[in-house]
């Protein structure tokens, strides 16, 4: 006979996560906690079988993310999330980040990701009171709460940081809104939740449709980068090598990176020959090379002689920039309602 290797769905569930966990982020080791107790205490799952499923995910991570990361960045052994991991929690430098309060996540992370308010006001309670709902509702909340509430000591948040709740959230909402559904017809109450129910559907969709026109007005780093890639072409200085070829230097701060500038943004891939350390990207149409920096440590953005081998600047606080530079153009980002 064959050997024959299976896992029972808890067993799937706990390789998975920590496979991703490996290579992608480091947080699902802390999603793991509250649900592999929940798994262990429900007897789904044993200590020697959360061990050994645990250790082959991690092995299975390490042999992927190790070599394919180390090889691209050029650092051997490199492990990405770790590196993540030290630098925000053993070093303390996520808050450097931004912090926000304690309730972050539960005041407004959550309730924007849910996005209708009928989840959590109404379809999740509904489901609890329910007797033969309670135990399934309470296995698809209570330890996502838990996750969210551990992630809350974190001083830095964002809601990337607990996206992997929500669709048990959700599920947890479904299976009240379900319930509510299909007893439309026996009562009254139940025929109004109903309507509650639609009307709260349909209000979302319209909210969602407006907030997808603005949503774009949350990238100014990106609007930024794309009017310099029009405005350059006059601008630019000579290749070093006396080629035809010509170079823009351009420094992107913290603030433009991370509202929407990215790899994909920057010009179509060039040869990087004679460049050494630097990444630059040519533009065959206009005959230009571009290099972009995104510098963001603070002892060299206070030497002067830093900011002198840069034509163009993408920055949110002009005056942090050192020289003689004129603002051309300022782009507006959402900053919220008020």
């Amino acid at each position: 006979m064959t050997p024959h290797f299976s896992a029972t769905k808890p067993q799937q569930f706990l390789l998975i996560i920590t496979i991703t966990g490996v290579i992608f982020r480091s947080e699902l080791a802390l999603f793991l906690i509250p649900h592999t107790t929940l798994l262990l205490l429900t007897r789904r799952l044993t200590i020697p079988c959360i061990i050994t499923f645990g250790l082959l995910g991690s092995l299975i991570g390490l042999s992927l993310t190790v070599p394919i990361d180390s090889f691209f960045w050029q650092r051997f052994p490199l492990w990405p999330e770790l590196s993540a991991f030290s630098y925000n929690i053993l070093h303390s430098q996520s808050s450097n980040w931004g912090t926000s309060p304690w309730h972050f996540y539960v005041t407004s992370a959550l309730p924007r990701l849910l996005f209708n308010p009928m989840t959590y006001i109404l379809c999740i309670p509904f489901a609890a009171s329910q007797p033969v709902l309670r135990r399934p509702v309470m296995e698809l909340v209570m330890p996502n709460l838990a996750f969210v509430a551990l992630y809350s000591f974190q001083p830095h948040k964002e809601w990337r940081f607990i996206v992997y709740t929500i669709p048990s959230f959700l599920t947890a909402a479904a299976l009240g809104a379900s319930w509510i559904w299909t007893r439309r017809s026996k009562s009254a109450l139940y025929r109004l939740l109903s309507l509650t129910l639609v009307a709260s559907i349909a209000g979302s969709f319209v909210a969602s449709g407006v907030m997808l026109a603005v949503s774009r007005l949350n990238y100014p780093g990106a609007e930024a980068l794309n009017r310099l890639h029009a405005l350059v072409p006059e601008h630019q200085s000579r290749y070093p090598g006396g080629r035809e070829e010509r170079i823009v230097n351009v420094h992107m701060d913290t603030l433009a990176c991370m509202t929407g500038i990215t790899r994909f943004l920057q010009l179509p891939a060039p040869p990087l020959a004679d460049l050494g350390e630097s990444a630059g990207i040519e533009d065959a149409e206009k005959n230009l090379f571009w290099v972009y920096d995104k510098t963001d440590e603070e002892e060299k953005l206070l030497d002067p002689v830093f900011w002198q081998r840069f034509d163009w600047v993408l920055a949110e606080r002009p005056e942090r920039v050192i020289g003689k530079w004129k603002v051309v153009e300022t782009v507006e980002g959402y900053g919220g309602l008020k």
